[in-house]
């Protein structure tokens, strides 16, 4: 179908009138009308107000053009299973269940690989076979592939060596050596530490993506070390059980 048919079809079934419509997505009537007739086709903007306004993606307002498959996991993406923003927009980049209320809901790309190879292996498609799978595929989805950008697998893995080194250098009392640095999204580890002069605030970018761990503290004790990087900053940080009550250790730039 074309978007003008989409348009009518969606109104009708809401049981709206074009001025009503127009009222809800503060434009006129007549440009209601237009959209309808396929004089005009509605601009980005207001092409989320509709979408919202009828609860389907943007991708089906214009007639499905693009195949959408979830940049977390790789699923396909349907208006049912698409993940909306705490605004009530769609998100159409992820599925509800890998991006839900502003946050992404697996902390790394070991964790979602386990988390597949679970649920999806079976007698006609093996464990060992399901993990190789989602090992070469999730790498390559847009939320996980920015570091590879790098310049390939090699370059990546000499990247986390440098970093790695980098962080052992600090030399930070009661931080064990770090030996592995795993995918970690923004949303899961930004926390919000207090600076001597009282303020509050976040370093990382919720969306982005970062390389990290965490360490148990070697003196024992309930706080870990929590470590994030990337190519700009080396951040370590303690906390307590979920995330609670942190310090931060440092945050050097590069």
């Amino acid at each position: 179908m074309e978007t003008k048919d989409i348009l009518l079809e969606l109104r009708t079934k809401k049981g709206y009138s074009q001025e009503e419509v127009a009222e809800k997505i503060f434009v006129t009537r007549q440009a209601v009308s237009r959209w309808e007739n396929g004089e005009t086709t509605p601009n980005t903007e207001t092409l989320k107000l509709l979408s919202k306004l009828y609860d389907v993606s943007i991708n089906t307002l214009l007639g499905s053009p693009r195949k959408l498959i979830c940049q977390c996991c790789g699923m396909p993406l349907e208006d049912e299973n698409i993940s909306k923003e705490p605004d009530g927009y769609f998100n159409e980049e992820y599925c509800k269940w890998c991006y839900a209320d502003g946050n992404f809901c697996y902390t790394s790309l070991e964790e979602l690989t386990d988390f597949l190879v679970n649920h999806m292996s079976n007698e006609n498609w093996p464990a060992d076979q399901a993990r190789a799978f989602f090992e070469q595929q999730l790498p390559q989805l847009n939320y996980w592939k920015r570091y590879r950008e790098l310049g390939g697998d090699t370059k990546f893995e000499e990247y986390k060596k440098q970093l790695i080194r980098e962080l052992n250098d600090l030399h930070i009392e009661g931080m064990p050596e770090v030996l592995s640095l795993n995918f970690l999204p923004g949303g899961y580890i930004n926390l919000e530490y207090t600076l001597p002069n009282g303020q509050k605030v976040k370093f990382l970018n919720d969306s982005a993506t970062y390389l990290g761990t965490q360490l148990e503290c070697a003196f024992g004790g309930e706080r870990c070390f929590g470590i994030a990087a990337n190519m700009d900053f080396l951040l370590v940080c303690t906390y307590e059980e979920n995330g609670e009550n942190p310090e931060l250790v440092l945050y050097k730039k590069r």
